[in-house]
This record gives C-alpha cells, structure tokens and sequence, in this order.
C-alpha cells in the first residue's frame, strides 16, 4: 500500500490511482499546488498494485537497456510556422503526425480551462495544437494510463509524450514493452507548480485589467533566447514578457522553489533514459559548427535516440527535419539537468505558498527574496568594473573619439544618468539643435553605422516646448532626421531600432511601441506642416501610436491619426492613412490588412 512519509519520495505520477481495482486511491493537493495519493483503508484490499506500478520505488527496472550511449541530433522542423508555434524546434510535430496518419494516437499534455494541465489521448490531428509546447507544471495523469493500455491492447499505434517520470510510470503501469508504442520523454529541469503559475497568470488580469484566454512558453517573437512568456488577454492585447521581465520564468530558472519536492532528488536523470526517444532545447548549439542546419534563434531541438525502436521511428520520419548528427559530449554540454538536481531554495517554502494565498507572485518573491536578492560587495566592485569597460568601448566605438560627438555627449548627458546608464551617445556627423527636452532610459545611439567611413547626415531637431524620450535602449541609424516641434511629444518605448534615412516629425504626439522596428527610409509623422485645407473636420496634426513589436518595411509611410497594433508588419512602400489592427500583415496604398495572426521574429 502506497504510504507517503516523505515527498521527495512521490512524484506525482497518479499510476497508483489508474491501477487500483478497488478506486481506494484518491489524490489531496497541497498548500503547493501538488497532488499525492491517499489510500482509502475501508476500500484497500492490499493487494500491491500501487507499489508495483511507483516508478519511483523502480526506477533502475524502467531504463531502457541499451548497452551504447545515444544517437544524438540537432534539428528543426522544415516547416517554419510549425517552429513558431513550438517551445523550440518543433520536432514534437513531426513524432506526432506519424502517429495520427498510421491512424493512431498522441499522448501529450494540453491545458485546461483554469490553467492546470492534464494528458489526453488524441485521435485527432487538430489536437495537435494543444498538445505541442511545452507547459512546465505539473500534468495529472488520472484516466491516461488506463486509456494508453486499451488503445495498445486493440493494436493500435500510440506516441506518447511526457516527462521521465511519468515515462517511467507508464512503463510500470503496461509491465512491457509494446512494439507498437514510442515513448518520448524531455530533459527535464524540474515540474512547475500548477498554483504559482496560476497565480502567476492572474497577475495580468490585475496589471491590464482583462481576463487572460491563451498563455504559452518560449514565444519566438523575441527570439529563443529571450524565454519569452506570451499571455493573450479577453481584450485582443498579446503581452511578451522575456526572462529577465517574467517573475515567473526568471525564478523557474533560478532555484528549486517553484519545482516539485522530488524533483530535488529525482531518479529519472542520467543514462540510459526511460523513453525510446528524449528531446529538448539544443542549449549551446551555436558552439556547434552546423552544416545542415541554421541557428535563426527561433529554436533548435535536441533529439536523442535510446533505443533500436526509437532509432527505426527516427528512420520514417528524419525526411521531415533539418537535420545533423552531433557528439554525444555536445549534446549534453548545454543541458545540465540530464545530470544535476535543481538547486535548493533558500527559503521557507510553506511560509511562501501560504503567502501566494493573499499576495502576487512577484509581491511574495520581493518579500521572501529581499535578503538573497543582495549582491555582495565583491560581485558588485566586479559589475562596476565590467559597465565601466563596456561604456568605455561603446563610447570609443561610437563618438570614434571625435570632438563633435565628444562634446555633444557631455552636452547632453548628466553624470548622474550616465552613472545609471542612462545616455545619449551621438556618433560623428550627428547634427543635435536641442531647445526642449532630452529624456533617455537606457543607451541611445544616434546615428549607428555599418559603414563607418560614411558620412550621412544624422540630425536631431527639437523645439523649445518639444521632448525626445525614450524607455529604453534603442538605436537610430544614420541619414535619419528626427524633429519634434513646439510641444510635440515623442516617445520610443525601448528596444527600438530604426534603419538609416528614417524621417520622423512630430508636432502632437508620436508613440513608438516596445521593440519596433523602422526599415530604411520610413516615414513617420503625425502633421500636415502646419498646412491647411479646407476639408470638415480637417485637423493639422493627429496623434500616431504604434504597438509593441512592429516591423516597417523599406519606405513605408505612417500618416497623421494612425493607431497600429501590436505585432503588425507593414509592407514595403506602403502608406498608412487608417487604423490598423494587430498582429496583421498589411501592404498597399492606402494599406490593407492582408493576413491575420501572423508572427515573426526580428
């Protein structure tokens, strides 16, 4: 009979809960957010069945016997949206298609309408979309092992995916190895809390005020590395938070608070692994000399094949993949938790899940992290150390020590916002007329060159009354002209990059949106010039405001009174004159919307 004293020793699994005959297996969850069975005793007839299907109490029993190390392989789906749509680089995909056009079924985990996670198994391809991507908490199992076995039993062919645990725990729950099944396992950090993320979630609602609908891990619109959470709201606003800004994914990677307790002393890493084939995120691929394939950081998987069954399976569908064999030592470089356990939290983690009850996640994270959130002394002297070196090359690079740039640099900048990295840094045959207001967040580059021998014209017009302001790093490309009028007000939002010859005027207010980007010779302006016509309602200027994540193409136009959405590209050549909504792909004179729910990365 399954007794639970100590929960590093559970996993989670619900195995113990499908094989009971006498449904004397139920499950309670926690103050954490995790689940553990708790026996019925009226109902138990000690019969063993829930200790002989505990992969943790067999976990040696539920490696693959494979006597060499894995074939390893760097890969991605050929299919580019597929890639987009997945945590890296969509090779899940092509697993499952396999499966549902030999008629049979995917097993994998798909969210439900509260944000908790469960596996189902799927005869319909469609389903697919719900089941790729990774969802990193916890997934209940209740319902799944018994329903794998039917499906098994009646012959047909079955993929199943999941973490190694519950891989394992599905080879102790069917007590053979069928030929008809593949088992597909992930390298795994360790399983998130289904209530931290919850409330992780809730916290949008709270900051923007409408409900959240779709939430996904590792959206590329940023790119790979950026680890960037999506979350779409009831609104129609799709919010991109990277690691850095996601108290969610920056702590998931941090230490083991989030994780569940047997995840610290899990039985599942190394070698040989419990599944035919395991995937992950290539971590260190661009340390890889790759002929066959590109790094375009919109993910790249790591595929390892355990077993001659898996290797057959990778045979029938590698067509589908850009693909390249790699060094079983290079595989494993990037991916420390084929090995490691996470990391101990430094904190009292009942005190902070009772907390999570009456505060925000990033609220209990301020509070319990306050004393661990401290650099020491030594490791702050090394970051001064390290900013100061990389301002000196930037400011080298950039002003080419010229006097111009030089003076204008001092001119415009204060030593306190330079101390802050906060700063103006004008190139040389940068023009600078200022009579109102600089206010920069971050480093801005005025007039950034590739052909540094180049001596186009960058010039920064603003009248007195005018303010130039930026919320973040951004870059202006040389040949721009830049000119905010008497009390006209331009904001770029950060992470800006504007390609050479840009023409931006501003007489009201511009608002440029969170990483856009502006293609050479883009125009932008939210004014006539002050000239008049005599058509009703004709206004000189109106407000232009551009959303988070847009792309302007070579020579497009924005006219006065313009709202773009977020995640929008606009064309080549193509002028703007009416709203347009988000994530569009828009193109003509005047624009027009001609494809939604696009996505790129920049």
């Amino acid at each position: 009979m399954i007794d639970i004293k100590d929960k590093r020793d559970c996993c989670g699994c619900n195995a113990c809960g499908d094989i009971c005959p006498k449904e004397a297996v139920s499950f309670e969850t926690d103050i954490e957010g995790f689940w553990y069975p708790v026996v019925d005793r009226a109902k138990c007839v000690d019969c063993g069945l829930c200790e002989k299907v505990c992969p943790v109490l067999h976990a040696d029993a539920c490696r693959v016997s494979n006597e060499e190390l894995p074939v390893c392989y760097v890969a991605e789906n050929k299919n580019v949206s597929i890639v987009f749509a997945s945590t890296s680089g969509g090779v899940f995909s092509v697993f499952a298609d396999a499966a549902y056009r030999e008629k049979g079924y995917v097993g994998g985990a798909v969210f439900n309408d509260d944000f908790s996670v469960r596996h189902i198994l799927s005869a319909k391809r469609e389903d697919i979309a719900r089941i790729r991507g990774s969802k990193y908490i916890q997934s209940s199992f209740s319902g799944f092992y018994t329903a794998v076995k039917k499906a098994l039993n009646e012959g047909d062919f079955v993929v199943v995916c999941g973490g190694p645990c519950q891989m394992a725990a599905l080879r102790t729950f069917l007590g053979k190895d069928y030929d008809n099944l593949i088992l597909i396992d992930y390298i795994c950090r360790g399983i998130g809390s289904p209530k931290a993320f919850q409330n992780y979630l809730r916290s949008f609602e709270k900051r923007y005020g409408s409900p959240v609908v779709h939430a996904r891990a590792k959206a590329k619109d940023l790119g790979w590395r950026n680890l960037t959470q999506q979350v779409d709201l009831a609104d129609g606003r799709r919010i991109f938070e990277t690691s850095a800004e996601s108290a969610w994914t920056s702590h998931f990677n941090r230490d083991g608070l989030f994780h569940r307790p047997s995840c610290h002393a899990c039985r599942f890493r190394g070698f040989p692994r419990v599944s035919d084939i395991t995937i992950a995120d290539f971590w260190g691929v661009e340390k890889i000399k790759l002929e066959n394939i590109k790094d375009k950081n919109l993910g790249l998987s790591l595929i390892m094949v355990n077993s001659k069954k898996g290797s057959s399976f990778f045979e029938t569908v590698k067509k589908k993949f850009n693909f390249q064999q790699v060094p079983f030592e290079m595989a494993v470089r990037g991916n420390a938790h084929l090995y490691r356990n996470v990391q101990q939290e430094p904190v009292d983690r009942e005190e902070f899940y009772r907390a999570l009850d009456r505060m925000s996640l990033q609220e209990a994270l301020s509070v319990f992290y306050q004393n661990y959130n401290r650099i020491p002394l030594l490791r702050r002297m090394r970051r001064t150390v390290k900013n100061i070196l990389r301002f000196g090359y930037a400011f080298i690079r950039y002003t080419r020590l010229h006097p111009r740039p030089v003076l204008q640099f001092f001119r415009w900048n204060s030593v306190p916002e330079i101390l802050r990295g906060n700063m103006l840094l004008p190139t040389p045959h940068c023009v600078i007329q200022n009579h109102g207001k600089i206010k920069v967040k971050g480093v801005v580059v005025l007039g950034g060159k590739r052909v540094l021998k180049s001596k186009a014209e960058t010039r920064l017009l603003i009248d007195k009354g005018g303010v130039f302001e930026t919320a973040g790093a951004c870059t202006i490309g040389y040949g721009s002209d830049i000119q905010v009028f008497h009390s006209g007000h331009l904001v770029f939002e950060g992470g800006n990059i504007i390609n050479s010859d840009a023409v931006i005027i501003c007489a009201e207010d511009i608002r440029i949106g969170k990483n856009t980007a502006i293609g050479r010779g883009v125009v932008i302006r939210d004014n006539h010039g002050e000239h008049w016509m005599n058509i009703p309602g004709y206004r000189p200027s109106r407000p232009v405001q551009i959303g988070e994540h847009v792309w302007f193409g070579e020579r497009a136009v924005v006219m006065p009174g313009v709202k773009i959405g977020s995640g929008s590209v606009i064309s080549a050549c193509s002028v703007v004159t009416g709203n347009l909504p988000a994530r569009c792909l828009c193109a003509g004179h005047p624009a027009q919307v001609i494809q939604t729910e696009i996505a790129f990365k920049l």
